[in-house]
C-alpha cells in the first residue's frame, strides 16, 4: 500500500481489477474534519466521513471496504449511474426514427442501464486537483443501446463549508439520452448503526410521479397533499411508510420520483434530512427536475462496510449476502437514497422534462451538492 498526496487530495491503491489493473481511491479532505472517498472504479462514492454535533466523526454512506465488492455491487452503493438512470419501460425506445434496445434487467424493463457494463462498473480516467477529482470516460456509438459517440465526466469537489459538489458533464455527436445520478445510500447516524425511519425529511416537492407494478411511471404528475407522499413539511421517514396506500404497497416503501418545485434549471434545495441522535443535517441542492427517494426497502441481511452483512435488492430479486464496510449489517431501511435525476422513463412521456441531449440539443451539464451540518 502506498499513498501520494496531491494538496487536499490523497491518492492510494484500493485494489486491482480482475485483469490486474490497479484501482485507486481518492480522499478529499477539508479542515473541518470532513472527508469524501471516491474511486476510479465506476467513479463510485465510497464514503463520506463527517463530524456530528459533538465532533464525533462517522461514515454516513453505506458501501464496501473492498474493491472486489464494488465489482458486484448489485444495489449500486455509491454508484454513478449512466448513461440512463432509473427505469425505461420495455427496455426499448425510439429516437429520431431509430429503434433502440436496452438490456432487459428488471423484468421486461431496463433499470440503471446495465448491471455489469454500466458506468458504475467501468474504470474511469482520473485527474486530481487541489480540492477535487475529475473522472472521465468515452462510449462508442450504439453501446448498450444509446446513440452517439459520448464523452462523460464527473467532478467531485469538497469545500470548507462541508459541501460535496458533484458536477456532471456529457457530450455526444448525436442526440441521445443522458440521465446521470449518484446512487449513494445515507444513514446520518453512521453506516451500520441501525434503521433510518427516525430521520426527519423535507422535500421541496409538492408533486410526484406515481407508478404501476414494475415501478414504471404512469405519466401522471400527482399532488402529494393529503397522502403519505407529502414531505413538504419535515416528518420522520417512517411515519407513514407502512400506510395503507397503493403506491407504497407497490414498492414496499418509498421508491418514487418527486418533482422539484419551481424547477427552472437553476440550483434549488431539493431535500433536507435531520438525524436526531447525531444532530447531523444533510441538505441536497440540484439543478435537475426530480429526486428519487428510495428508503432501502430490501437491504436485509447484507454485509456492508467493515464486514457487516447486507442482503441486496435489485430489480425485485434478492441477491446473496456480501461483505461490506466496517463489519456493518445492513438490514431493511438502514439507508436511504436521494437520487437527483430527470424523471424515470421520460423517453415515453412527452409531458416530462426532456433528457435528450447531444447533437443540436447541446451538452448535458448538471450539479448536485450534498452539504452537511
Amino acid at each position: 500500500m502506498w499513498e501520494e498526496k496531491t494538496m487536499a487530495v490523497t491518492k492510494s491503491v484500493f485494489g486491482k481489477s480482475p485483469e490486474g489493473r490497479e484501482i485507486f481511491l481518492y480522499t478529499l479532505s477539508n479542515s473541518k474534519g470532513m472527508q469524501a472517498k471516491v474511486t476510479d472504479l465506476g467513479a463510485n462514492l465510497v464514503g463520506i466521513l463527517v463530524p456530528d454535533a459533538q465532533g464525533v466523526t462517522a461514515d454516513v454512506t453505506l458501501g464496501f471496504d473492498s474493491v472486489n465488492r464494488y465489482y458486484k455491487n448489485y444495489s449500486f452503493f455509491g454508484a454513478v449511474i449512466g448513461p440512463c438512470a432509473n427505469r425505461t419501460a420495455g427496455a426499448a425506445y425510439t429516437l429520431d426514427g431509430v429503434d433502440y434496445r436496452m438490456d432487459q434487467n428488471d423484468g421486461p424493463n431496463n433499470l440503471h442501464t446495465h448491471i455489469e457494463l454500466g458506468f458504475h462498473k467501468r474504470i474511469w480516467d482520473a485527474v486530481p486537483e487541489d480540492n477535487s477529482v475529475t473522472f472521465s470516460l468515452e462510449d462508442e456509438d450504439g453501446y448498450l443501446g444509446f446513440p452517439g459517440h459520448k464523452k462523460v465526466s464527473v467532478t467531485y469537489s469538497l469545500d470548507e463549508e462541508n459541501a460535496l459538489r458533484l458536477h456532471y458533464h456529457a457530450s455526444s455527436d448525436k442526440r441521445t439520452i443522458f440521465n446521470l445520478t449518484n446512487h449513494s445510500y445515507f444513514n446520518l447516524d453512521g453506516q451500520g448503526t441501525g434503521r433510518i425511519e427516525d430521520h426527519e425529511l423535507w422535500l421541496g416537492a409538492s408533486h410526484f410521479t406515481p407508478v404501476v407494478p414494475g415501478s414504471i411511471p404512469t405519466g401522471e404528475i400527482c399532488a402529494v397533499a393529503g397522502t403519505p407522499m407529502d414531505f413538504t413539511q419535515p416528518k420522520k421517514i417512517g411515519r407513514d411508510i407502512e400506510a395503507d396506500f397503493e403506491q407504497l404497497k407497490l414498492t414496499g416503501g418509498y421508491d418514487h420520483n418527486f418533482c422539484i418545485e419551481h424547477w427552472d434549471g437553476s440550483l434549488r434545495e431539493a431535500a433536507e434530512v435531520y438525524e436526531p441522535q447525531s444532530g447531523r443535517v444533510m441538505r441536497v441542492t440540484t439543478d435537475l427536475p426530480g429526486v428519487q427517494l428510495y428508503t432501502g426497502n430490501f437491504l436485509a441481511g447484507h454485509p456492508g462496510k467493515g464486514g457487516k452483512p447486507v442482503l441486496q435488492f435489485y430489480a425485485g430479486n434478492f441477491i446473496a449476502p456480501e461483505e461490506g464496510k466496517a463489519g456493518a449489517v445492513y438490514d431493511n431501511r438502514t439507508g436511504f437514497a436521494l437520487e437527483t435525476q430527470y424523471y424515470p422513463d421520460t423517453i415515453h412521456h412527452e409531458n416530462f422534462p426532456s433528457y435528450i441531449f447531444g447533437g443540436e440539443n447541446g451538452d448535458y451539464d448538471s450539479v448536485t451538492v450534498y452539504k452537511f451540518e
